[in-house]
């Protein structure tokens, strides 16, 4: 009776068993060596290091998300899962002089990346999980998309822990980088990003004037500036 109570017990814990969030250690390395503090990445050394970054592609792509994840686990998998194939699929065709030479312009649409099963394409992480299920326009200086004009790549992995100051800090660092954006009281030059996902930011004067050292006024005249599609080597 003993036995078979506890293999009831072992059977039980093995059916409610839930996947932790994976390691993104491997990751965070990776970032670290290649690429540096105002987010230049080091290519040539990433194809160097092309088994370690296809181990962490496959890491993601085994991983099952699970409801039961905290929200900050869950956005930090998905924006580390983004960036990361953004590499591999830069990597895997370097040198190539910008990410809009592969696939017709549309690498974004390929559903390339499987996770736990499911295809997706980078679109699907951006739109369709990120920022349907997060509505935090954050994300948009978090994500990289391989060019010059993106908001630059972080040096280190996304976790739980650092989620919520590092997305703080990445959107300060990006709104008053002036290689990106030029503010003034009565006028505000600034990325395409901000056209492009405009309803993710809503008044967009009041969401610039959070992270921006130099205020505009409320009914100050916003022009987008053109984006460098160049590869951000």
């Amino acid at each position: 009776m003993k036995k078979l109570l506890l293999n009831l017990v072992i059977l039980l814990s093995a059916t409610f068993a839930f996947a932790a969030p994976p390691s993104h250690s491997d990751w965070d390395a990776l970032l670290k060596k290649y690429v540096s503090s105002d987010g230049k990445v080091n290519y040539k050394g990433f194809k160097k290091d092309k088994a370690k970054l296809d181990a962490y592609c496959d890491l993601i792509s085994k991983s099952a998300p699970e409801t039961t994840w905290k929200k900050e686990d869950l956005m930090a998998f998905w924006i580390n899962a983004y960036n990361a194939y953004t590499i591999k699929v830069i990597v895997d065709n370097y040198p190539v002089s910008s990410i809009q030479k592969l696939d017709g312009g549309k690498t974004w649409d390929i559903k390339r990346i499987t996770i736990n099963g499911v295809k997706f394409s980078l679109n699907d992480i951006e739109n369709n999980v990120l920022r349907k299920n997060y509505k935090d326009a954050r994300i948009h200086f978090a994500v990289n998309c391989g060019a010059k004009s993106c908001p630059t790549l972080l040096n280190k992995a996304f976790t739980a822990e650092n989620l919520t100051v590092t997305l703080d800090s990445q959107a300060k660092k990006f709104i008053n980088n002036a290689a990106f954006n030029t503010i003034s009281a009565k006028e505000i030059k600034i990325s395409k990003i901000f056209d492009w996902y405009g309803s993710d930011f809503g008044d967009l004067i009041v969401f610039i004037n959070k992270y921006s050292d130099k205020k505009a006024d409320k009914d100050a005249k916003i022009n987008f500036t053109d984006y460098n599609w160049n590869l951000n080597e």
